[in-house]
């Protein structure tokens, strides 16, 4: 894997770290600028909105700057979102921060996902995609909770601060790994705007972006609410709270690269293997939650079947998405953030139910277990190491 791939990675770790670093920060924030909890807490969800809608329209607006120039423009609107945030005091001004964030966190990771299929040979893309996905898996394991600890003993600024400057490599990484110009499927023979558009009418790229939603929803549902699973159910100590998720993100960073080396010629092992042994991952969470050997256990391994049959998902959806190639990344990415919204919301209903703070985790293995009654009759589609003609 070339090395500005890498640097991508490391773009997509800040991005990532910024997403949801908020979890651990809020109490700070919403004291520094005099806001409830609550209201501190619409950072999160306008970041996931700006995310959903950002992906295709930024694209759409990119769409005739190459590359190169649409990543550092994106990275480094990014790291001032954040350095504007770091200094005010104001909540709409950092309200209005994390919007512009989360624009260009989108239109980076829609370009990004196309330009890292194109820095490698056609058959390398799970591989590829699996390299840049890991910036967010490996920001769930130290990001995360290396900027809740800056944040505590620094403040909550510091942590933006932080995000900035890692972007600075990756902006360096861009201008120096991506060709300059408009590579080939940019330039005269690239498809009209109307065409790429047109490519969401059919059957099968839909399917994998419903399926990789539906997996997605599940594995940010309960990664959400892991925390009250900790304290009330296993009855574990705050400090656990930290591991667990450490835990969740290494079992993650696992799963999307044994999946990188598969997902481009055998994604329906990964997706038959993988499939029901996720819902049986989530469903024994739920039933053995106040065991904390075995909650420490099973969020490694659901945490690796999640990334694993999710990043081979959108790996997919790059596939099906082959002939646009300026609006195929912005697909994944809205696939994948539907579902980051979608669960939270999903998995918050269930709090209020008998299930309590395992509700959860009963929610991702049902969700789980829909995509796969989904993919089930429609497997030619998911399966297959190539775009294949069907449902046509």
């Amino acid at each position: 894997m070339p090395l500005s791939l890498y640097l991508l990675a490391m773009a997509v770790f800040a991005m990532g770290t910024s997403e949801f670093m908020l979890a651990g920060l809020l109490p700070d924030i919403a004291s520094d600028v005099d806001v409830t909890v609550g209201k501190a807490g619409v950072l999160t969800s306008a970041y996931a909105i700006g995310m959903v809608v950002g992906a295709p329209l930024v694209a759409m607006l990119a769409r005739y700057w190459p590359r190169r120039s649409s990543l550092l423009a994106f990275v480094l609107a990014f790291a001032a979102a954040h350095a504007a945030g770091a200094i005010t005091t104001s909540f709409p001004v950092l309200f209005a921060t994390r919007v512009v964030a989360a624009l260009a966190n989108a239109g980076f990771l829609g370009v990004a996902l196309t330009a890292a299929a194109t820095l490698v040979p056609p058959d390398k893309k799970g591989r590829a995609l699996a390299v840049l996905l890991s910036g967010t898996t490996v920001a769930t394991i130290a990001g995360v909770p290396g900027g809740s600890v800056l944040g505590t003993v620094l403040g909550w600024r510091a942590t933006f601060w932080a995000v900035a400057a890692l972007c600075l490599p990756a902006a360096l990484g861009v201008l120096k790994g991506i060709p300059a110009g408009r590579g080939k499927e940019e330039g005269t023979g690239r498809s009209a705007l109307w065409a790429e558009l047109a490519l969401l009418t059919r059957p099968r790229l839909i399917v994998v972006m419903l399926l990789g939603a539906l997996v997605n929803a599940a594995t940010f549902g309960s990664f959400t609410f892991l925390a009250p699973v900790v304290t009330d159910a296993a009855g574990m100590g705050d400090l656990w709270i930290s591991v667990v998720l450490v835990l969740f993100g290494a079992g993650s960073f696992i799963g999307v690269t044994v999946a990188g080396r598969l997902s481009d010629q055998r994604p329906g092992l990964v997706i038959v293997a993988g499939g029901p042994l996720l819902i049986a991952g989530w469903l024994a969470l739920a039933l053995l939650a106040d065991k904390p050997a075995a909650l420490c256990t099973l969020v490694f391994v659901a945490g690796a079947l999640s990334f694993a049959l999710g990043s081979t998902l959108i790996t997919r959806v790059l596939y099906e998405a082959a002939q646009a190639p300026t609006l195929a990344g912005s697909y994944a990415i809205a696939a994948l953030n539907t579902g980051a919204v979608a669960g939270p919301l999903l998995a918050a209903a269930t709090l209020s139910t008998e299930a309590g703070v395992l509700g959860p985790l009963w929610a991702s293995g049902l969700l789980v277990a829909v995509a796969l009654l989904i993919a089930l009759p429609l497997r030619t589609v998911v399966a297959a190491g190539r775009s294949v003609e069907v449902l046509q």
